[in-house]
């Protein structure tokens, strides 16, 4: 009897990352267990023992730790670029994913598939940190050149390997994420009034925005844009759902040159299960970013009700549809218009409501799973996996 093939699954950003990187890989990983029951997986951590994992998602996968941190791993792999083989933690391998831009060094009869999720160092090279930035552009092109196939979340991002890195349309494929069931309408008012006053929401109007603190969010506009709003009469807030990043300054200048003090709710990290109920109880999500890998807050809002302003470059444009308001990033005054357009026409907001519950049934975990799936397979038997 032929044993399974093997393959590794880089999960140290579901371990590590609060954001939609580690949130692809936990989904994506919980999809795979639940529909193969072909090849056997080896789910690498690094900086974790087995000990403080919880339970693998299924008999066919196993952890494999190291209590190496990232931040050592990529030095050792990216910097000094020592070869030592990802292997040495995962046991042998048919297959190796890295699921997170870099791909480490791997044993010569090993394939490998990675995933990149977007180029905005690249794309946005002012809203990365000097250092991320250096190190991406060293590591990445590096990356993509040695893989054997490439997974991009975006057209976009297939657009943008090709154009800056020159790599073939053929050796990438575009695996779209999904949105998790739990993320549909709260309908207990109760339920929904309880969870908004646990982030000081409770009977305020407010616009929503969730995502890192970074500049690449370009939050300093929207707070702009709302304050626009406010000035013509309209009594908003605005939330934003996202954990500290870097170079927050502008965020808190635009606060305050904005008058917006006291209708700013800097929220955290917002755990997944807490989401569903800011997403129903925004008047809009605006993700108006500068630069997109794929924008999963769109889909999950629309999931839960809300209807969606985002900007009309990079990836946002794919996902959003014919179901959200496309408006330029860098025009505060075009987001504010948005906003304020939203709320004076209930016609329009029933409409984006109705087509975003839509527009969010077309993407599912289980359906990304079942693609990643047929590339895996085409790996493995030696056949390029297309476009």
């Amino acid at each position: 009897m032929t044993e399974p093939r093997r393959i590794g699954l880089d999960y140290t950003p579901a371990h590590e990352q609060t954001g939609g990187i580690g949130r692809y890989a936990r989904e994506l990983t919980a999809a795979l267990a639940a529909i193969d029951g072909d090849y056997r997986y080896r789910l690498f951590v690094a900086g974790a023992t087995s000990a403080g994992l919880p339970k693998a998602p299924s008999p066919r996968f196993a952890w494999r730790t190291v209590r190496i941190s990232p931040r050592w791993l990529a030095r050792i792999w990216h910097r000094a670029r020592l070869p030592i083989p990802i292997e040495l933690a995962t046991g042998p391998l048919d297959l190796f994913h890295a699921t997170d831009f870099a791909l480490p060094p791997t044993l010569p009869g090993t394939r490998t598939l990675l995933t990149v999720h977007d180029l905005s160092f690249a794309r946005a090279p002012e809203a990365a940190s000097p250092p991320l930035k250096a190190y991406l552009d060293a590591v990445v092109p590096r990356s993509v050149r040695r893989a054997d196939h490439i997974l991009a979340d975006s057209a976009a991002t297939k657009a943008d390997l090709s154009a800056l890195y020159g790599t073939r349309p053929t050796k990438i494929s575009v695996l779209y994420s999904g949105v998790d069931q739990r993320f549909r309408p709260v309908e207990d008012p109760a339920a929904l009034a309880s969870a908004l006053a646990r982030h000081g929401l409770a009977g305020k109007p407010y616009i929503l925005s969730v995502g890192t603190l970074q500049p690449r969010k370009n939050y300093g506009r929207v707070i702009e844009a709302v304050a626009r709003a406010r000035a013509a009469g309209f009594d908003l807030h605005y939330a934003i759902a996202g954990g500290s990043g870097w170079l927050q300054d502008e965020i808190w200048r635009a606060i305050k040159g904005s008058g917006m003090e006291d209708f700013t709710h800097i929220l955290g990290f917002v755990a997944d299960d807490e989401l569903p109920a800011l997403y129903s109880g925004a008047r809009a999500l605006i993700l108006a970013s500068l630069y997109e890998g794929f924008g999963l807050p769109i889909l999950e809002a629309m999931a839960c009700g809300a209807p969606v302003i985002a900007s009309d470059v990079s990836s946002l444009p794919e996902v959003a549809g014919e179901a959200g308001i496309l408006v330029d990033p860098k025009d505060s005054a075009a987001i504010s218009a948005a906003i304020m357009r939203l709320e004076r026409d209930d016609g329009l907001r029933t409409r984006l409501v109705e087509n975003g519950f839509q527009r969010a049934k077309q993407f599912s975990w289980e359906r990304a799973a079942r693609q990643l799936k047929r590339v895996y397979d085409r790996i493995l038997s030696g056949k390029a996996p297309g476009g």
